[in-house]
């Protein structure tokens, strides 16, 4: 079996063959390899050239003249002008101009009734109209989708009557079917760069957004007309009511460069693959925020920082379980800091549960929660014995060392106490008279989880207090403490790159705190080779090797 320096080893080169590999793809997807022929000096843009052959060149270079035009229709394809509506033109369309105009869009009863309405945007020569313009190029997005509506939060001391409260249930009850919402965004792009394709080689992701002609000689490719499907987020839908006659849409413009375009058709790809598997749109629409609400070079820098959060979150995993795995002792351990670690992760676990987050965050939290609970099997010596269907829990006896760090453990609780109480009770009191909640359960979770939060690192103090009684580090798992540590100054950067709640973000910072209090006793408090370590042994107590004989 391979031991666990070689394991480790293994797992940091199986990592960093993950990150090569995961930048030489991102390289292919934003270079693009232009026609060997035009670079060569070849005739093109303006028809000529035949040593130019198998290039294909963009239609835009021609300078044309263009006109944008944005129609709604409940049908998903159109053949001619009846039955559509004309919501937004704009005549000499300069495709260099970022702009962002609001329309009111007529809602037809087909659609008020959970029918779909689409947008159909045209661009095409001005003058002409789209269905007789032959170099005119389209596409199509529904302006409606489907998805369980936000149920309504209340003020649970003010209250409600026992009619309100029916109506409450009534409604309660409709909560869980889907209804249809109004998608009020519509983001449009344009390939503006002046690129020539190789047609031997043409990306696939790029080559189903563009449409070819023949002028003279040489090949064209039509302007590149891109929805930016990664910009419908779900707190701009609007819930659609059967009185609902109008409804208001923002169309935004910018034009958009060949890497970032190829990159945008991955990302959406990727988004509308998770939905496939199960993914609901509250799901697509955390990993979509990634994305929108990111700059790109951040992006990229949020891509190695999480990268590396995943390779310390498992060397941290790893040591953390491997210490509690040998573990036989708690002396110098704070048995109240490992309860409370296990209430704060499970009660994060319950509040993310309540808030029907994404199970990629879920799913990580749950197993945490498994983790914590056996610590605390752990560091209460706790025996399970099942008597038929009845299970008996059965506790270990504790040595005299342990239970003098019992005594400092409780010592401490009770200063922390003095603090800790009154600020969570009144947090809590507070929350409930200013901020509205779903109901009474979900208060109590948001009340813990800002109890974590905010006051959480308080916690931690008790194993502080017990360091500095016994004068002593050596008891901790300093191997996982250093991953976690790696893992914080990570989160920092996480704080300022991510949207997030604030006491999430302030939670990132305490936690920096309160290890550079642990480094300082470890600094401040010399190693004691005749006091145990994490595994119940002390230096003097390792069987000494034999002399070898000459």
């Amino acid at each position: 079996m391979l031991s666990r320096s070689s394991f480790t080893s293994l797992v940091v080169g199986v990592f960093a063959v993950y990150v090569a590999h995961t930048c030489w793809v991102m390289y292919g997807i934003v270079y693009t390899r232009p026609c060997p022929a035009a670079a060569g000096g070849g005739g093109g843009g303006g028809g000529g050239g035949g040593g130019a052959a198998g290039c294909v060149w963009p239609y835009l270079s021609r300078r044309p003249k263009l006109q944008l035009s944005v129609y709604t229709t409940t049908r998903s394809s159109i053949g001619a002008e009846s039955n559509i509506d004309l919501v937004l033109n704009v005549e000499d369309f300069d495709v260099e101009s970022k702009f962002e105009r609001t329309v009111n869009v007529s809602v037809p009863k087909k659609t008020r009734n959970n029918g779909t309405l689409y947008a159909y945007i045209f661009l095409h020569h001005a003058g002409i109209l789209p269905w007789h313009d032959g170099k005119q190029v389209h596409v199509v997005s529904p302006l409606t989708t489907y998805m369980v509506p936000k149920p309504e939060e209340i003020n649970l001391l003010t209250g409600e009557s026992a009619t309100q409260q029916i109506e409450a249930e009534k409604q309660t009850n409709a909560l869980d079917e889907p209804v249809s919402h109004w998608r009020s965004r519509l983001t449009l792009n344009v390939m503006v760069e002046d690129f020539v394709f190789d047609g031997s080689s043409l990306p696939a992701d790029v080559h189903r957004y563009m449409k070819m002609v023949q002028l003279g000689k040489t090949v064209h490719y039509l302007p590149i007309l891109f929805i930016d499907q990664l910009s419908n987020r779900v707190k701009d839908l609007m819930v659609i009511n059967r009185s609902t006659t109008e409804l208001p849409l923002t169309v935004s413009y910018d034009k958009i460069s060949l890497g970032k375009l190829r990159f945008w058709i991955h990302m959406q790809d990727a988004v509308y693959s998770l939905q496939q598997f199960g993914f609901s749109e509250k799901d697509a629409d955390e990993v979509k925020g990634i994305f929108v609400d990111t700059n790109l070079y951040f992006l990229a820098l949020t891509f190695f920082v999480a990268a590396f959060h995943l390779l310390f979150d498992f060397l941290a995993f790893k040591n953390d379980i491997s210490f509690w795995k040998k573990k036989r002792s708690m002396i110098g351990m704070s048995t109240k800091a490992v309860l409370w670690r296990c209430f704060s992760t499970v009660v994060i676990f319950l509040f993310l549960l309540d808030e029907q987050t994404s199970l990629l965050v879920l799913i990580p939290a749950g197993i945490g929660a498994v983790i914590e609970l056996w610590k605390v099997k752990k560091a209460l010596k706790m025996t399970i014995k099942w008597q038929g269907l009845r299970p008996k829990m059965q506790f270990g006896t504790y040595s005299d060392s342990e239970k003098k760090t019992e005594e400092y453990d409780a010592q401490a609780m009770k200063y922390l106490s003095y603090l800790l109480y009154p600020l969570c009770i009144g947090g809590a009191g507070y929350s409930l008279l200013n901020v509205k909640y779903k109901s009474w359960y979900s208060w109590l979770i948001n009340s813990f989880v800002n109890g974590v939060y905010a006051f959480g690192f308080l916690f931690m103090l008790p194993q502080l207090f017990v360091n500095y009684k016994m004068k002593s580090v050596a008891h901790l798992p300093w191997k996982a403490f250093t991953y976690k540590a790696f893992n914080t100054f990570i989160d920092d950067i996480f704080a300022f790159i991510i949207t997030m709640p604030t006491s999430h973000r302030l939670a990132c910072f305490r936690d920096d705190v309160v290890f550079l209090v642990y480094l300082y006793q470890r600094w401040l408090y010399p190693v004691d080779k005749s006091r145990v370590n994490e595994y119940g042994e002390s230096y003097e107590e390792k069987p000494k090797k034999k002399a070898h004989r000459e």
